[in-house]
């Protein structure tokens, strides 16, 4: 979907009644009004967004809980018609959806599953790792056993007639023989970078909110790459790579290839960043160059290669960055401000 199209669905203007907060962090590089700061706010990625934030305005707006939005918020994402997030979405290369996702709170706090199969909400479970266990990660089978513990149903794991008919068409072109090809690293049995369309090969829907107590947190649903390496995990539910919070600095999340998000520690960078008194969108900037620094001597996959940061700091300010053009990220406020925002890009 054309940039143009994408901003047909604003919501709202910037206007006179949005909130600001007072004390800054340190001396911060500003480079634009666009990102300062306010609270609550919700950030998230993509044009799913839109739809997303509209979840965690509901809580944010009544004086709710970081963690309840962002929650709620990608819910909306996991339930709704998408190739890369929850039950119907595209499969992995063996015909099966599996998703990953992560959660974490204000205090530190994280949970998040792994290679989860058949269940709808994803971030609840994670949710419940993390409240109710005493570790970070499930992962598997194992993981859908404490989700069907905890109560959630388990789905009946059929493809969305949308997936089905994409998983068809890539088998034809791929000629997957998962035999003779689960070796072979040159197969185009292995996941493509960019879609038939021409989009890239990631949807991932991550959030972060800054609520009324001035307190964060932040969350990340995907169902990764369509047509991955059965069993192949991503950025998204890994506490540093696809998601960070620290209450005293800022959050952030990430979305794109998350194998190069994993190399960096993408989104403890962006936080380690703003530590420094980067504004949120130069933070992001950094890191983006920083992935950009690691294709040395494999330059050629750096065009089919998209990696974008989203991030808030504890005044409320915001920003993103990403490497190819295209990325773009959804900032809400108020009731009449909820708006898809062009990151900025390097290439």
């Amino acid at each position: 979907m054309s940039i143009a199209r994408r901003r047909l669905l604003q919501l709202g203007t910037m206007g006179l009644g949005t909130f600001f907060t007072g004390r800054a962090l340190g001396k911060i590089n500003r480079p634009n009004t666009e990102g300062s700061g306010r609270k609550p706010i919700v950030i998230s990625t993509w044009e799913a967004g839109i739809n997303a934030n509209k979840g965690a305005w509901k809580v944010l707006r009544d004086g709710g809980r970081a963690l309840d939005a962002v929650e709620q918020g990608v819910m909306v994402t996991e339930s709704e018609q998408s190739c890369c997030v929850g039950l119907g979405a595209w499969p992995d290369r063996d015909g099966f959806v599996t998703l990953d996702a992560s959660i974490m709170d204000e205090n530190g706090n994280c949970g998040s599953v792994a290679f989860l199969e058949r269940i709808k909400h994803p971030i609840s479970v994670a949710r419940r790792v993390m409240e109710k266990t005493p570790h970070v990660m499930l992962a598997g089978v194992g993981a859908q056993q404490f989700a069907i513990e905890q109560g959630f149903p388990l789905e009946n794991g059929q493809l969305s007639g949308d997936a089905k008919k994409a998983y068809e068409e890539w088998l034809k072109k791929s000629e997957y023989k998962p035999i003779v090809n689960v070796e072979n690293k040159g197969s185009s049995a292995f996941a493509p970078l960019r879609l038939p369309n021409g989009d890239f090969n990631h949807d991932t829907i991550g959030m972060v909110a800054l609520d009324a107590h001035g307190n964060l947190s932040g969350s990340c649903t995907t169902s990764g790459m369509a047509f991955k390496v059965r069993g192949r995990v991503g950025d998204s539910p890994i506490i540093g790579a696809g998601l960070f919070v620290d209450n005293e600095i800022g959050a952030a999340t990430a979305t794109g290839v998350g194998e190069e998000v994993i190399k960096t520690c993408g989104t403890h960078l962006v936080v380690q960043l703003m530590a420094q008194g980067l504004h949120p969108e130069e933070a992001c900037r950094k890191a983006v160059e920083k992935i950009i620094k690691n294709f040395k001597g494999r330059e050629a996959k750096l065009k089919d290669t998209q990696v974008g940061f989203i991030a808030i700091n504890k005044q409320g300010e915001h920003g993103a960055y990403c490497i190819q053009k295209g990325f773009n990220y959804a900032v809400c406020y108020a009731d009449e401000y909820n708006t898809l925002i062009d990151g900025k890009h390097i290439m």
